[in-house]
């Protein structure tokens, strides 16, 4: 089996990095944005198109990436001929920025306002029912051809977000990790590479380092080297360590929990996070790992139990239909390098239940 790795064409990170969006898009554009971001990013965008002398046009998101709204919103962008998609905004803005360029067979360069997950550098949209309904994961033959973060703009996005990617991020370096162990094939088809794994180590590394700083940067509104690097390692290391390294069981787990109604409130990433505890437990890592992963999740505010996700009594029925949802055939806890069943997963979660409760020690 061959190794692959996957990746967007160029990334680009800075504070007021939105002010030279013209300079990577270089052909008439139609930029895609909701409401509220196109008035926060519109005048800005139009004027950096009009200082290359190149021509572009708006049109609004509806909010939720449907079928229906790629379509619409695909129409307009062959109707006004244009050569080049561009999305702002969130995960939903973004997806259907890169299914609109796929169908229309046009570049898109995506430009996230959160750093709350790593999806902005994938080839992959998740597609929603009109009732905000998951519907399917839209597969791309290629990742976007710009990702620009402007981090004057994230560091202004509440922290709760960028703290949600950090969860998200969290999870990279284990599950890639184990990915790799058991030989298991990454979102391209292939085994993960050493530069995979070596980036998604760099992203967990990362993480531990400057995680604290960058929270205290994003609570100011402000950005510092530690912001800067804690957002390339929410987007750029975790989404390449997540697509070309593989993911394991703390993805899965998060898509159990999903049956918990107690935990519809929570971001991906913080359910990710309690995920990731999960499975050390599941890998019986040693102790000197859980304590550093319980230590950094304490510091900058990512649940470690149940109580902290919302589940404040503990219904056996429920947890067992989260592990038996986790363990669904297709899922990427199958990835581990050993067979996992949903018994070991609902033990797994009920000890690092009780992991977290106690905190480091």
């Amino acid at each position: 089996m061959e190794n692959i790795i996957l990746s967007p064409g160029k990334y680009v990170q800075g504070d007021g990095a939105i002010n030279n969006i013209a300079s990577y898009a270089k052909a008439y554009s139609l930029v895609l944005a909701d409401d509220f971001v196109m008035g926060l990013t519109q005048e800005v965008v139009q004027a950096s198109f009009s200082d290359k002398g190149l021509e572009v046009a708006f049109a609004l998101f509806g909010g939720e990436c449907t079928k229906h709204e790629i379509e619409r919103l695909k129409d307009k962008a062959e109707a006004c001929t244009c050569q080049m998609i561009i999305g702002i905004g969130g995960g939903k803005a973004l997806d259907t920025a890169k299914a609109v360029a796929h169908f229309a067979g046009l570049p898109v360069v995506v430009v996230p306002t959160i750093a709350s997950t790593d999806a902005p550098c994938s080839a992959l949209s998740v597609i929603y029912t009109e009732d905000g309904v998951f519907d399917e994961y839209l597969l791309l033959p290629k990742n976007p051809d710009v990702v620009l973060m402007d981090t004057g703009l994230i560091a202004k996005a509440p922290t709760r977000l960028l703290v949600a990617g950090m969860g998200d991020a969290l999870a990279t370096h284990f599950e890639a990790r184990a990915a790799a162990k058991g030989q298991a094939q990454n979102l391209a088809g292939g085994v993960p590479t050493n530069t995979a794994l070596a980036l998604a180590k760099l992203c967990y590394d990362t993480l531990i380092n400057q995680g604290s700083m960058a929270l205290a940067a994003s609570e100011a509104g402000v950005t510092t080297p530690a912001l800067e690097s804690i957002v390339e390692a929410n987007t750029y290391l975790s989404g390449i360590g997540f697509e070309s390294g593989g993911l394991g069981a703390a993805h899965a787990i998060h898509n159990g929990l999903t049956l918990m109604e107690e935990c519809h409130h929570l971001y991906h990433g913080e359910k990710v996070a309690f995920g990731t505890l999960v499975q050390l437990v599941m890998e019986n890592t040693p102790k000197e790992e859980i304590a550093e992963v319980l230590s950094f999740c304490n510091t900058v505010g990512l649940p470690t139990h149940l109580w902290q996700l919302g589940i404040k009594e503990l219904d056996m029925d429920k947890l067992k239909a989260v592990a038996e949802l986790a363990c669904a055939d297709g899922e990427t806890i199958h990835n581990m390098p050993f067979k996992v069943t949903p018994e070991k997963v609902l033990a797994a979660i009920l000890a690092a239940d009780r992991m977290g409760r106690r905190g480091v020690s």
